[in-house]
């Protein structure tokens, strides 16, 4: 039986460690099909209205096929969720994170990237070829660039597996480096960023980068 811990009224996970642990078992009860769907009755609805009390940022891509409250079983305010293609970074991002460390609270914030990225796909096709998009999802691909560029240091020729995992452990880095509010709760230990990859036909989204007092490793 996989475990159901999940929030509960009165109990919203007050540590980046207690929020990862009930993201992790959320996710769990997805891949093994035993969703609890939390928070997502009308009783719960109507208590939310007046004020939001969500225990954990999710930064992630815009893909249709990658919606946190879903993929970690979580409902109504349980998510504060931020979502461009690529998980592109811009001050409006910046900004939205803030919010949800400064105001709201949030303990843990998790960046979401997953296989079969196509901004991923479009940046490492840009960078082969030269030929870069036009309009707007020229600022996309010139986002994701670095990282492309960052995988392919020491000459090595890497996989688009590898890229998208440079991409997410990239995102952390510069959410943390970029914002002083977030940087100084994570040096407090109020504040932990976790890097997590989404397998799209598995439904597992597994840690490829940790930063602050998470309690557990990077998988290797």
């Amino acid at each position: 039986m996989i475990e159901r811990h999940r929030t509960q009224p009165g109990t919203r996970p007050r540590t980046p460690e207690e929020a990862w642990r009930v993201l992790s078992a959320g996710n769990a009860r997805f891949m093994a099909d035993e969703r609890a769907h939390p928070h997502q009755d009308v009783h719960f609805r109507h208590r939310l209205a007046a004020k939001q009390n969500p225990f954990a940022i999710f930064f992630g891509c815009a893909d249709s096929r990658v919606a946190a409250e879903i993929i970690f079983d979580q409902g109504l305010g349980d998510l504060f969720v931020v979502r461009t293609a690529g998980h592109v970074i811009d001050p409006s991002v910046l900004g939205s994170l803030e919010f949800g460390v400064g105001v709201l609270g949030c303990p843990l914030i998790v960046v979401l990237g997953h296989d079969s990225c196509g901004a991923v796909k479009a940046a490492e096709v840009a960078v082969r070829t030269g030929e870069v998009p036009g309009g707007f999802l020229r600022d996309i691909v010139e986002r994701v660039t670095p990282s492309v560029l960052a995988a392919s240091r020491g000459g090595r020729t890497p996989t688009i597996e590898d890229i998208e995992r440079e991409h997410v452990e990239r995102t952390c880095d510069l959410i943390s480096e970029r914002s002083t509010l977030i940087a100084d709760r994570i040096r407090s230990g109020a504040l932990g960023v976790v890097g997590a990859e989404y397998d799209l036909a598995d439904g597992e989204a597994k840690v490829v980068r940790t930063i602050g007092e998470i309690g557990l490793d990077a998988a290797g």
